[in-house]
């Protein structure tokens, strides 16, 4: 049987599920596309080629596997896009949740099939069908659970609304050992740089007590200050609006000290260096494309 259990978002990482990005399908229609990131590079002519993806994919499994990370990539599905891996499914502690997906995005599911049937089945939680999560709203965070969602009203209007209060209420009913934290995000199906496709999108924990922040992405004053209290301002990365919409909050955690990141993420990456951090500088900018980056494309199955 696969072990798996993750308990934060830094631990040191022993497995994951890396996306890949071959016969990905090629550029979609603009009715097919669901991020306005998407669209905006169908648009204008330049939505990332499938060579390039697979190239910038190769070079983040090698990061990941000379750091000891055992790399396991899904099963290919002709003509779907499987690079986002974090979304379709996510460990919390010792059990594999099954979520419910966007619509368009369900035949993912078969790529991974392979890795949960090695799941012990105890261990594997199907969300109740009247609920939506997607793993890049999920954060555990030690004693914490972040979660990003949004409203009714916001859920039913908005197509990159992908996780519903129902959602939220489950995971706080599956892990009662957690307090879950859920914080409403800002959306927009037409304006990439003013839509929190995913909390990671606008938040992620580093290290052992630090955290990148976008405060534009969070549509409630106070879950911004919450977070700000929580980990303390001087332990804050604030990131500005177009560095969230080049997805900056989106690098990746190999352990509590690496950190994988985007080689044009300058300010950033030299930040994280003046705090201590090994920067494993990689490029994915053609990913960022399609309105994810590192984080996104990983599904953590076990961390220390």
């Amino acid at each position: 049987m696969l072990k798996i259990y993750i308990n934060n978002e830094t631990s040191t990482l022993k497995s994951v599920v890396l996306g890949v990005a071959d016969q990905f399908g090629g550029t979609p229609s603009l009715e097919a596309a669901y991020d306005p990131k998407s669209k905006e590079h169908i648009r204008n002519g330049k939505f990332p080629a499938e060579e390039d993806m697979i190239m910038e994919m190769t070079g983040f499994a090698r990061i990941l596997e000379r750091h000891g990370v055992e790399v396991y990539r899904p099963s290919l599905v002709k003509d779907c896009n499987q690079i986002f891996s974090r979304d379709i499914g996510f460990v919390i502690d010792d059990k594999f949740v099954r979520p419910n997906i966007l619509e368009k995005r369900v035949r993912e599911l078969e790529g991974i099939q392979y890795i949960t049937d090695q799941i012990n089945p105890g261990q594997l939680l199907k969300a109740p069908d009247d609920t939506r999560i997607e793993g890049g709203d999920v954060m555990p965070w030690n004693e914490l659970l972040f979660v990003g969602y949004s409203n009714d009203e916001d859920f039913n209007k908005y197509e990159v609304a992908r996780t519903n209060k129902a959602g939220v209420d489950y995971l706080h009913a599956q892990f009662p050992n957690r307090e879950v934290k859920a914080f409403e995000l800002n959306k927009s199906d037409v304006d990439p740089k003013e839509n929190a496709l995913h909390l990671d999108c606008c938040f992620q924990p580093i290290g052992t007590n630090q955290a990148i922040i976008y405060r534009g992405g969070f549509k409630r004053p106070e879950d911004y200050q919450f977070l700000i209290h929580y980990f303390g301002k001087e332990r804050i990365i604030e990131v500005d609006r177009e560095e969230m919409y080049a997805m900056n909050s989106n690098v990746f955690s190999i352990s509590p000290e690496v950190i994988v990141s985007e080689k044009s993420f300058v300010r950033l990456n030299d930040i994280l260096r003046e705090r201590g951090f090994q920067v494993e500088e990689t490029g994915y900018m053609e990913i960022a494309k399609m309105e994810g980056l590192l984080r996104c494309s990983t599904l953590p199955l076990l961390r220390e």
